[in-house]
């Protein structure tokens, strides 16, 4: 089984009940998952060889949450090709940069390398006011895919 950080950006408190429910998920699985609401590099470099979820929200015009943006700073510059990785980006499609946070990060990762496993999930607010509705069938595929 598989040691999984979950890094998490919210502003509101929905990306971090997503990955609250994506930790019972994994766990129940048999994964060992720590959730990181204020993620450090410090956590992050814990997960470098085995396996990360980014579970964000997007603010303004594609923006990081302030919880997951000095991360994302720390994180450039970085070569990351044993990293296994998902991304859940939360946003609002009637935004120009729906789910910008997370296409971001996935950027990132993807230039340094690093293995994304399964496709990026997007959800819309506007389309699933509860994002666990879709997010938790997509953890449990995910899992699998590990």
């Amino acid at each position: 089984m598989a040691k999984i950080g979950i890094f998490v950006g919210t502003v509101y408190g929905n990306a971090l009940l997503v990955a609250e429910e994506a930790q019972e998920i994994l766990q129940s699985a048999g994964h060992e998952v720590g959730v990181f609401e204020d993620p450090t590099f410090e956590n992050w470099t814990a997960y470098q060889d085995q396996v990360a979820l980014i579970v964000t929200s997007t603010t303004g015009q594609g923006d990081l949450p302030d919880s997951i943006r000095e991360l994302f700073a720390a994180l450039q510059d970085q070569y990351q090709p044993s990293l296994r990785y998902g991304v859940i980006a939360l946003g609002d499609s009637s935004y120009d940069d729906f789910c910008g946070a997370g296409k971001k990060f996935d950027a990132l990762l993807q230039e340094q390398a690093a293995q994304r496993v399964g496709d990026v999930l997007l959800v819309d607010a506007g389309e699933y006011p509860e994002p666990e509705e879709v997010t938790s069938p997509w953890v449990e595929s995910w899992a699998a895919q590990l």
